[in-house]
């Protein structure tokens, strides 16, 4: 799944306007955000974990506009809980956007 930063980039410009200081921590805030988040759902013990930290991811990828990544929250809330494939495709998206 390729990753399109344009929803990301503007969302921040709009937060931010032309402060590049400012957009990229706000940048980095997200990227962590959604790594702790992802960080959870691998460490989930239960279905109800992995359920409220995926259901997390997608807020916070909604806030941003980030579709890619709220299609891989939903994906994961539908599936298995602990789905190795489904992590590592959610670490590549946010790998993507630091």
């Amino acid at each position: 799944m390729s990753f399109d930063s344009g929803p990301l980039d503007r969302y921040i410009s709009a937060a931010v306007g032309d402060d590049p200081a400012m957009a990229a921590e706000l940048r980095a805030s997200f990227a962590e955000s959604a790594n702790e988040l992802a960080d959870l759902m691998r460490r989930a013990r239960c279905d109800a974990n992995w359920h409220v930290a995926a259901e997390r991811l997608k807020s916070l990828s909604a806030t941003f506009g980030i579709i890619p990544l709220i299609q891989l929250a939903e994906t994961a809330m539908e599936g298995a809980p602990g789905d190795p494939a489904v992590l590592r495709e959610i670490n590549r998206a946010i790998e993507t956007i630091t």
